[in-house]
């Protein structure tokens, strides 16, 4: 399921041609700067977002974000006519973007942003809040107690391997509860959603899982669909259309309102689902920007830097960024994803 880096560059036009919806704020048009040079004036600003869920509810919880950006650039000095934000059809369109130039920033995942970083440089990470639950023995999940988010900020999170209401799912639910190991054949005879394969709570963490406990990765599950968003996958298993999926560990958290009047669950979220395993760490999503854009010289980063930061600090803009998840962001550097790299690499075995 990997691109090799050849391929993801010979493919990337097409793919991000044709791979994102989007929206803009500001003047129309998609002009584009031809030069290097610290220009000022910037007719087109494209950002592409990653899927984190469906591209509706993003870009309509995005939709101010934009002016926000144009103002904040003006501030620093930079007139951007048009702020253009689309949402990616998955981690790897957004990636592909990147590494082509044709986007040049993106919201993207850790996971992805190593894949991709040959043509892409990372400039902040971000902040969120923690849930009430980090403990990597999945039953103390299963404990009745709701997630739940607190006041403290991580620049981690966790990801699950979570059941849903099937008999399969529902066996292995039992099984893990009772303190039972799973087997490889328990986890194998389920039907599992991921996301793509540059998704790190989607895909990476959960397969390194696999790989430290028993030597397989998700390439090696007889029955794997792909999901286009994290949503999906929580209404597939709703739904009893998949077993088990994989996904950002306060995923009940955030779509536990959604599971019976949405996604068709018959009963109480935290009642019908179990988690079945927990990941190590991942360190949280990154703002990346292209090396191949046309507009990103070192002082339009910062700029951009900056904007970010202060976005995420007035109350306007964190109302904005809880569609994403993030309540803020802290300058990054390339050695902070190195355990990503360590698990990519592992992966690769």
């Amino acid at each position: 399921m990997k691109l090799t880096k050849y391929l993801k560059k010979g493919m990337a036009v097409l793919l991000t041609a044709t791979f994102c919806v989007g929206l803009s704020a500001g003047l129309t048009g998609c002009g584009k700067d031809t030069t290097k040079e610290d220009s000022k004036d910037i007719d087109t600003f494209r950002i592409m977002i990653a899927p984190y869920q469906d591209a509706d509810t993003l870009l309509t919880g995005l939709e101010p974000l934009g002016g926000m950006i144009k103002d904040e650039l003006a501030a620093q000095g930079y007139n951007v006519g048009n702020v253009e934000i689309t949402v990616g059809t998955s981690y790897s369109a957004v990636g592909e973007a990147l590494s082509a130039g044709t986007t040049d920033a993106g919201f993207i995942s850790g996971g992805t942003y190593v894949t991709y970083d040959d043509d892409c440089d990372v400039l902040l990470t971000a902040q969120r809040k923690a849930i009430n639950k980090d403990s990597l023995n999945a039953k103390d999940w299963n404990d009745g107690t709701e997630e739940a988010f607190t006041d403290n900020l991580t620049t981690y999170y966790r990801s699950i391997i979570l059941a849903g209401p099937s008999t399969k799912g529902q066996e292995l639910a039992a099984k893990v509860n009772a303190g039972q190991k799973l087997t490889w054949d328990d986890l194998n005879s389920a039907t599992w959603a991921v996301m793509g394969a540059s998704s790190a709570s989607g895909y990476i963490y959960p397969s390194l899982w696999l790989y430290n406990n028993y030597g397989k990765q998700i390439s090696d599950l007889a029955n794997v669909v792909q999901s286009d968003s994290y949503t999906t996958s929580m209404s597939r298993l709703a739904a009893g259309q998949v077993d088990v999926i994989v996904g950002f560990a306060h995923m009940r958290a955030k779509y536990a309102a959604n599971w019976m009047s949405k996604f068709g669950g018959t009963d109480d979220c935290y009642k019908q689902t179990a988690v079945l395993a927990v990941t190590d760490q991942i360190m949280d999503d990154t703002i990346c920007v292209s090396k191949n854009s046309d507009i990103m010289s070192e002082g339009f980063k910062k700029a951009f830097a900056d904007a970010c930061i202060n976005i995420g600090k007035s109350e306007d803009g964190l109302k904005v960024l809880n569609v994403l998840s993030h309540i803020g962001y802290q300058y990054a550097q390339s050695s902070d994803y190195d355990a990503e790299r360590a698990a990519q690499n592992m992966l690769k075995k």
